[in-house]
This record gives C-alpha cells, sequence and structure tokens, in this order.
C-alpha cells in the first residue's frame, strides 16, 4: 500500500506538470499579443453617399446624390434662394426618390415625372436633370408669391399632381438638404466606393476637363474661375461645387477634389477614410480635380 508521501509526491508533481503548462500557454498568448497586429475584420460599408444634415447624418445612393447635387446646383446658375431648391427637392422625393426613372404615369418620366404632351420637352430633354430641373424652376418662378406659399402649395402650382399635399411630408428633409447641398456649412457630403473602384480612381486618369465642363453648365459658371460672391442668394457656390464633383468622381476618375484648405479623397469608407481633410495650401477661390 503506497505510503502518504508517495501520493503527496505524486500529486505535487501533477501540480507542478498543470502549473508549467499554464504557464507556457500564458507566455504564448501575451506574445503573440504583444508581438503581431491584430487581424482588421472590419468590412467597408456598402458604396453609398452621405450628407451631414443639421439632425444627423443622411445616407444616400450614389445616383440620389448626383441629382440632388444637379438640381441644387442648377437653382445657382438661375440665382435662386435655397427655397427654391426645397420645393424642388419636396417635389422629386414625392416623384421619383432623385432615381432618374423612364416611365411614371401616363408619359410622365424623369426626376420630376414631367409629361412629353403637356409640353415639358421632348422625352431626350425631360430625362437629362439639368433641362428638367430648369424646366421645374422656369415654372415656379413664373408663379405669382411663390416664395411665400408653403412648400407643398408652391409644388402643386408647378406640378398640377392628383394630390398636391404629399409634397408636405418631405418639407423637413427637403430643407435641410437644400442647406447642406448649398454648401453653406462647408464640405457636408461625401461618399466611397467598392475596393476596385477605389483603385481604379487612383490608378486611372481623370476626366478633368469633361467634370469641369459639365459643371460649368450646371452652376452656369466655371470650377475653375469662381467670382467673388458679394451677395448670394444662398450658400456657397465653391463648396456646392466642391460637393457636386465628390458625388459625380466615379463618372468622371476624379480620385481627389479640393476646395480652399479642405481635401476629399476616394477610399472604401474604413476608418473615416471618406472624411474631408485639412490641407496646408488653399486654392485660392478654385475647385481642384484630381
Amino acid at each position: 500500500m503506497p505510503s502518504k508521501r508517495r501520493k503527496f509526491s505524486a500529486f505535487a508533481k501533477i501540480l507542478f506538470a498543470l502549473t508549467l503548462v499554464c504557464g507556457l500557454l500564458i507566455a504564448g498568448a501575451y506574445y503573440v499579443l504583444t508581438t503581431f497586429e491584430p487581424l482588421d475584420t472590419q468590412e467597408p460599408p456598402e458604396p453609398g453617399c452621405r450628407l451631414d444634415l443639421s439632425n444627423g447624418r443622411f445616407d444616400m445612393e450614389h445616383e440620389q446624390a448626383q441629382n440632388a447635387a444637379t438640381i441644387g446646383g442648377v437653382a445657382f446658375s438661375r440665382d435662386l434662394p435655397t427655397q427654391a431648391v426645397t420645393i424642388a427637392y419636396a417635389t422629386v422625393w414625392q416623384e421619383s426618390r432623385f432615381y432618374n426613372i423612364e416611365y411614371g404615369d401616363r408619359d410622365s418620366l424623369g426626376l420630376f415625372q414631367q409629361r412629353p404632351s403637356q409640353e415639358w420637352g421632348d422625352p431626350e430633354e425631360v430625362m437629362d436633370p439639368v433641362y428638367s430641373s430648369r424646366a421645374f424652376y422656369d415654372e415656379l418662378t413664373e408663379v405669382h408669391n411663390w416664395e411665400r406659399m408653403p412648400v407643398y402649395e408652391a409644388a402643386q402650382q408647378v406640378q398640377h399632381s392628383a394630390d398636391g399635399f404629399a409634397y408636405d411630408q418631405h418639407e423637413a428633409l427637403s430643407e435641410r438638404m437644400a442647406v447642406t447641398l448649398g454648401g453653406e456649412n462647408g464640405g457636408q457630403a461625401t461618399c466611397w466606393f467598392d475596393q476596385e473602384t477605389v483603385e481604379s480612381l487612383h490608378s486611372g486618369e481623370a476626366d478633368i476637363a469633361g467634370a469641369e465642363e459639365a459643371m460649368a453648365q450646371v452652376f452656369g459658371t466655371d470650377p475653375a474661375e469662381l467670382p467673388p460672391q458679394e451677395d448670394p442668394a444662398h450658400g456657397d457656390l465653391g463648396w456646392a461645387m466642391a460637393m457636386w464633383a465628390v458625388v459625380h468622381a466615379e463618372e468622371y476618375g476624379l480620385s481627389s477634389v479640393t476646395y480652399e484648405n479642405m481635401r476629399w479623397q476616394a477610399s472604401d469608407g474604413l476608418n473615416d477614410g471618406q472624411a474631408w481633410t485639412e490641407v496646408e495650401d488653399d486654392t485660392g477661390g478654385r475647385v481642384v480635380l484630381g
């Protein structure tokens, strides 16, 4: 029969072995944690755009943001106030949700669901966001006292919809969007892309001339020669142009947009990579595309 001493000796050996194994495991874990970089398991967000509104962030798809920036930009070319953009946005939210759709009630088409049969233009013109925006503003400014009307009423005076009050539900969001995309608070719009697109934008050749030509058509001003705004009807023309360029970056192969001392660069949206960042050099009042 084993003695108590032999039993204690065997127990001590087992305890020692377990202690040694635990110590090695702890040491190994410490070595791994302090030697190797942690794996980044964060998934990139779905490609899209974001507006920083007065009440928080608002996400949009690229097409929606592009059309919103264009509608707002055309208002600059007409020297129209923020109220006009708010009315246009409320209308488009109701009619198409900022998608340039090729169908609608009867022969209605496009962002504003304008009808070629009602002398809004031919189908190709109505499907052009710049043309359709100009047509809407032209009709709006013909409405007597439109600036003082409720948003839904002014919209209905242009649209002649079956339910004109439906535009009312979009007023608050539309007003915030008009302020943000009008550039009153600087670079408050950004976009991000999938990794393949990001690599293409940074390695490819940007169509800067094409982008500048389109911006001049939308805003009525050459982005390389912005005039000083002494008393603008609304917003900041330079910032509105810069954000238009950002939301159209993929279309023109732009990897960067710089205005004043702030720069946006194309990214996949991880780690706040899509944010506008401060740079040392000032653009001197020009919108610089890269």
